[in-house]
């Protein structure tokens, strides 16, 4: 795997800069396009497609090239290459916390702050379905949270685990993975990465997250429900969780 080096990094391709404004379609966008295939993937990678068409290149291009790559394959292909890419592989882990802190009890604590974060927003993750409470630091949730509810303190969820989401860019991009254009379209609206970043990926990259095992009660491992509810229109938000059905 080669490493870019610097603030040069990961930045968009050409001058036509992403801003504040393009944030939230590319959130949305990338929120539709990592969470589990199923009988709706035509429709998800259709709204993308329609999306993205108006963004600056250097996230229209990755958006739109994972759109063409998603639509090759069937929703049978595409759920065995879920799967395969983010429950069987650490690198690919889409629960940000796990890059910092794996399965130990300073992960808990972490995703606490998640928890809060969401609660002073006025959001509550919709709980009725699963078997035990949700992780909230899945990424899909986390764009979701960004994209509809508080741009603000979703992207500095983000910006906190920064290094964990450029090692799953990385690993994508090195497995030519078909979802590699979504996080890097995820990454285009966070800060470049400087040196200090990069050695931060580096490390986690050669020594992996803490494995200690212990137990994260009240989040176990969740069990997401494809039929979650819309938000309500009034009162706090309903976060509905992604339909993946399973963590690391």
């Amino acid at each position: 795997m080669k490493w870019p080096k610097g603030p040069r990094a990961n930045r968009v391709s050409r001058g036509d800069e992403v801003g504040p404004q393009h944030h939230a379609t590319v959130w949305q966008s990338s929120s539709l396009l990592l969470d589990y295939p199923g009988v709706d993937t035509e429709s998800r990678l259709q709204a993308v497609r329609e999306a993205a068409a108006d963004l600056p290149t250097g996230v229209r291009e990755p958006l739109l090239d994972c759109v063409v790559r998603l639509g090759q394959m069937s929703v049978e292909e595409l759920q065995a290459e879920y799967v395969g890419t983010f429950d069987n592989r650490k690198r690919n882990n889409l629960f940000l916390t796990y890059f910092a802190h794996g399965d130990t009890r300073k992960r808990g604590l972490a995703l606490l702050r998640f928890k809060q974060t969401y609660a002073q927003a006025g959001v509550e993750i919709d709980e009725s379905t699963a078997a035990g409470a949700e992780l909230p630091d899945h990424l899909c949730v986390v764009l979701e949270f960004a994209a509809l509810v508080d741009p603000q303190a979703g992207r500095q969820l983000m910006v906190d685990h920064r290094a964990g989401l450029e090692l799953l860019r990385l690993s994508l991009d090195a497995e030519s993975s078909p979802w590699v254009g979504a996080v890097t379209a995820i990454t285009a609206t966070l800060p470049p990465m400087d040196d200090q970043g990069m050695d931060a990926v580096r490390r986690l990259a050669a020594e992996g997250p803490p494995e200690e095992e212990v137990g994260l009660s009240p989040y176990e491992t969740p069990m997401f429900d494809q039929d979650s509810a819309p938000p309500a229109s009034s009162g706090p938000v309903v976060l509905p969780m992604p339909s993946f059905p399973g963590g690391r």
